[in-house]
């Protein structure tokens, strides 16, 4: 079935379920929770919790506008209609930023990880081929997107269910020639807040990181054979599945090993799974985990843009991106802005090439800020939603507007760590800059609607 705007509702129901499990499991917990145990040691816990409720939040209500209008541009769209077109555009434009970045970095991570194997071929090889597989993916069907998402996740989730597993056996029981480690590693090594209180919050920068792609459920209910059911059924499990695997995954992660020694690490070891399973004594553990990281960053390049390229779509469906983006083939892929959206892979191709120092930390940080004013747009437009009560959604969020505007303050807490975190206030000077762009740049795209109606 087709849409306006040119969209398939081709989703299956148990697709959606599969992209909702894997869509925010990748590189942020499987190598950037190493980061945020170096800020806050063991307390991380505490930070991946907080970050937990908060994206629940964030989740369900965009769940629950999507399931009341599953619509192309889905939060958005609802941006644009609950506080003025401009809070549509910018909303769009800036998620579209985040993930053209994000896709970026994740390219460029994925050819490092390819580098492991083969070290002799040149990084800008590997960039290439991984950012065209994802470009051909995404061109050919929303259900080969679908399909691709589906295998991703049920490898990343049996991966994670596997360490979790393996960690409980060490943690309780121990092994063959190995003691069981006990709960000591979480107060020893200057005890459970070595850092003090403040570094729960200040690791909250990293955190949020890693719950990015929530997002691509309610874009895709756009695409969803019964939206209805299945974006209902995806945000639970996956709200539920994520304070799961990431709090015990973490839990896990500073109990097998000393946070010190978990902080300190670089380069593939700097994945704190990799040296879980090195104390397990997993033959090749660093290999059959820099597998699993490299399906991570496919995956979640893979959903970016997708998301980037649906939101495009949806801008130049209401008129303010030029028409020609709204283009789709015969099965419904929105071929010209998912191209355009695919110039992040060639801002990976030009990092891989030039070598940029610390490219993918700068990468995360400025999408981080830019997916934060998004998130902070969804839930003031939920709140007006809910305020109106004109069409209910098929999940809900418990405590409605109120809880929501808690998850704003969260927000703006999260962001308020630019005053003390480099890369964050680094990616708050950009994000800034970022918004007065696109506030100008609506500004002259409604002047121009205007000039047109008055011609014609």
């Amino acid at each position: 079935m087709t849409q306006p705007g040119g969209l398939a509702r081709t989703l299956s129901h148990r697709t959606m379920l599969m992209i909702g499990l894997g869509s925010a499991l990748g590189t942020g917990l499987f190598f950037g929770s190493g980061a945020a145990i170096g800020v806050a040691g063991p307390a991380a816990v505490v930070s991946y919790a907080l970050g937990a409720l908060l994206i629940a939040v964030i989740g369900l209500a965009m769940a629950e506008m999507a399931t009341a209008r599953p619509e192309p541009g889905s939060f958005g769209a609802a941006a644009g209609r609950y506080l003025g077109e401009w809070a549509g555009f910018v909303s769009r434009w800036c998620y579209w930023a985040a993930s053209v970045i994000a896709l970026g970095g994740e390219v460029v991570a994925a050819g490092a990880y390819l580098t492991y194997w083969w070290p002799d071929v040149p990084l800008v090889v590997f960039v290439a081929l991984v950012g065209l597989t994802i470009v051909v993916i995404n061109l050919l069907s929303v259900g080969s997107f679908g399909r691709a998402e589906a295998a991703f996740s049920t490898l990343k989730v049996t991966a994670l269910i596997a360490f979790i597993l393996i960690g409980l056996v060490l943690v309780l029981f121990g092994a063959p020639g190995l003691a069981a480690t006990g709960w000591g590693n979480l107060t020893e090594h200057g005890g459970f807040l070595p850092n003090g209180l403040e570094s729960i919050w200040l690791s909250m920068a990293i955190v949020m990181f890693a719950f990015v792609g929530v997002e691509v459920i309610p874009i895709a209910a756009a695409e969803a054979e019964n939206p209805r059911r299945s974006v209902r059924t995806a945000m639970r499990a996956l709200v539920a599945r994520l304070g799961l695997f990431y709090v015990v995954a973490v839990l896990l992660i500073v109990t097998l090993n000393a946070w010190t020694a978990t902080a300190s690490a670089k380069g593939l070891e700097a994945s704190p799974f990799v040296r879980a399973f090195d104390a397990v004594g997993t033959p090749a553990a660093a290999g059959v985990m820099n597998f699993v990281i490299l399906v991570a960053a496919l995956s979640t390049g893979n959903a970016q843009l997708y998301g980037a390229g649906r939101l495009v779509h949806s801008l130049a469906v209401d008129r303010l991106a030029p028409a020609f983006l709204a283009r789709t083939n015969i099965k419904g892929a929105p071929i010209v802005a998912t191209l355009v959206s695919a110039l992040g892979l060639l801002l990976a191709v030009w990092l891989a090439e030039t070598g940029v120092a610390d490219a993918f930390t700068k990468l995360v940080s400025i999408a981080t800020f830019s997916v934060l004013i998004t998130w902070l747009l969804a839930l003031a437009s939920y709140i007006v939603f809910r305020r109106t009560g004109d069409v209910h959604g098929s999940v809900h969020l418990p405590g409605g507007a109120v809880v929501a505007g808690v998850g704003i303050a969260g927000i703006l807490a999260v962001m308020a760590t630019a005053f003390k975190v480099p890369d964050m206030r680094d990616a708050a000077l950009v994000g800034g800059l970022w918004l007065v762009v696109l506030l100008v740049g609506y500004a002259l795209t409604r002047g121009v609607r205007r000039t047109k109606v008055t011609i014609s």
